[in-house]
């Protein structure tokens, strides 16, 4: 389990990160990236940060190029937050977890979709089940 300050060097190296990002960098590359979370080694001398990318293949792979371009730039905005006497090496990694989560939205979608057309007749199901304890029975 992660400890209290790694957490804390964590979290502000994603803000710090994420803040730069969107105000700072230059590069055109990079464009539509989202920092979702950072992680920290336990020895607090490596970070991963993870981003979500819009765009097409092509153009997620250029963004994280870009990244890995910045990431000196970034690196030594983070180490002017944190003055510790070491400063986290920073790596990007792309999250496809986003991605992934809405595929599996649009398939569940779809198959819902493609189990209420055969039965066209709603109606009829209800009348065929039997009445629950709650149900008052017509006479």
């Amino acid at each position: 389990m992660p400890s209290h300050r790694s957490l804390r060097v964590a979290e502000a190296i994603r803000e710090v990160v994420s803040s730069a990002i969107l105000f700072e960098v230059s590069d055109p590359r990079v464009t539509g990236v989202t920092v979702l979370r950072s992680e920290v080694s336990g020895d607090l001398r490596n970070a991963t940060v993870f981003v979500s990318i819009m765009g097409t293949e092509a153009e997620q792979n250029l963004a994280m190029k870009g990244l890995q371009s910045a990431s000196g730039f970034l690196q030594a905005k983070v180490a002017a937050r944190l003055q510790t006497r070491t400063t986290p090496h920073v790596t990007f990694k792309r999250d496809v977890g986003i991605k992934r989560s809405i595929e599996m939205s649009k398939m569940i979608d779809e198959a819902l979709a493609g189990e209420r057309k055969p039965g066209a007749e709603v109606g009829a199901e209800s009348d065929s089940e039997p009445e629950g304890p709650g149900d008052v029975a017509e006479d």
